[in-house]
């Protein structure tokens, strides 16, 4: 259920002078008006285990006497650009230091519309929000009263009670009513008491669509974050998720090569049985088949595989030359190569190692100006 407590702030001269205030009040539960009082009711009326406010909420109504109101009219502006015109307007005319006025301005539906004023100081604004924060109260706005007061008839002015002001109510402005005064600025129009039915019907409509809000400017409410637990633990529980994540993916990636290389293995050991070779992992099943091939001449341990590899070397790089050449049965090509430079020299020795051969050389000087080198190149990568 939403629950709303209207209460009437204590004028400005009461709070100077220190007056015990019981303020007036209204409280609506659900647009419909449940409870009122002019004394301290409203602290029972308000109160609620914490685990029950719901939607509630706090208006407060600044006193006619020290906020009145005038509406202002610009057929041909926007809304927004009227709200800010009407701002300026009223600025200039009021009386007093500007610095210490607090002028806010509300806007309007639609163009055309006319545009609430309000005017009132920084001063009252500062004993009010100090008074409402000596109850413990933080209100969600603050509405001049004098702006629940509907327009009234044509050439007429409405007379209308709030809490314990009486409000005069022009077409245009809107203000404390004074018995001396209010004859002459009627103008010979009828001052009308306004219905209290329809003065109530005025005060809910302005609680659910207020014309404007003090709480603006200098006075708007500073934001405070609040940290909500759910979504800390929310927070931590995800990040908990994305460090087991981010360990397991590597985990999860090794027990897969893993996998990989045994399945690998297994294979090469089926295939070295297939050609009569019996071990029981794939490093000596091809240690044994190595063995084999040597003895037989053939394989990556015979001649012509090295040899291939240093001629096709050689061939990559002009003016290098083969002075000796043999090779023995470990598989290892022993060779004497000669070139003008030693940058062909190890142009060579890199190739070979770039082809996956473990080479050793011992460079040397030809007698016939030519640099020279010992190498070995082992045949098994």
């Amino acid at each position: 259920m939403a629950r709303t407590l209207l209460l009437w702030l204590p004028t400005q001269a009461a709070l100077n002078r220190g007056d015990a205030c019981e303020p007036s009040w209204l409280r609506v539960d659900d647009g419909v008006i449940v409870d009122s009082g002019q004394d301290d009711g409203w602290v029972d009326a308000w109160e609620r285990p914490q685990d029950d406010r719901g939607d509630d909420r706090l208006v407060a109504l600044a006193p006619v006497a020290d906020v009145p109101l005038r509406w202002h009219h610009y057929p041909d502006a926007a809304p927004a650009q009227a709200a800010a015109i009407a701002r300026l307007d009223t600025l200039r005319t009021s009386l007093g230091d500007a610095a210490a006025l607090h002028i806010v301005a509300g806007q309007p539906a639609d163009a055309g519309q006319a545009v609430p004023v309000a005017v009132t100081t920084h001063a009252a604004m500062t004993a009010w929000t100090e008074w409402l924060k000596a109850q413990g109260l933080a209100p969600a706005a603050i509405i001049p009263a004098a702006a629940t007061v509907p327009p009234p008839d044509a050439d007429s002015l409405w007379t209308a009670e709030l809490g314990r002001e009486q409000v005069l109510r022009t077409d245009d402005r809107a203000f404390a009513s004074d018995p001396e005064l209010d004859p002459l600025i009627a103008a010979e129009r009828p001052i009308v008491p306004l219905d209290a039915e329809r003065m109530r019907e005025a005060l809910l409509l302005s609680l659910s669509a207020p014309p404007l809000d003090l709480l603006s400017g200098a006075w708007q409410p500073k934001r405070s974050w609040a940290i909500d637990p759910a979504m800390v633990q929310w927070i931590k529980r995800l990040a908990i998720a994305l460090l087991v994540v981010s360990l397991l993916i590597p985990i999860i990636y090794a027990i897969r090569v893993n996998s990989d290389i045994s399945r690998a293995d297994e294979a090469v050991v089926a295939s070295a049985k297939k050609a009569g070779v019996t071990a029981t992992d794939a490093a000596a099943a091809e240690a044994e088949i190595d063995r084999r091939l040597a003895a037989a001449g053939g394989g990556p341990l015979a001649f012509s595989v090295p040899a291939s590899a240093l001629y096709d070397a050689m061939r990559d790089t002009p003016g290098v030359a083969l002075k000796t050449l043999s090779h023995r049965t470990d598989g290892t090509l022993t060779t004497t190569i000669a070139a003008p430079r030693t940058e062909d020299l190890n142009a060579v020795l890199l190739s070979l190692q770039a082809r996956g051969y473990k080479v050793t050389a011992q460079p040397m000087a030809g007698t016939d100006g030519q640099q020279m080198a010992n190498i070995t190149v082992r045949a098994v990568p």
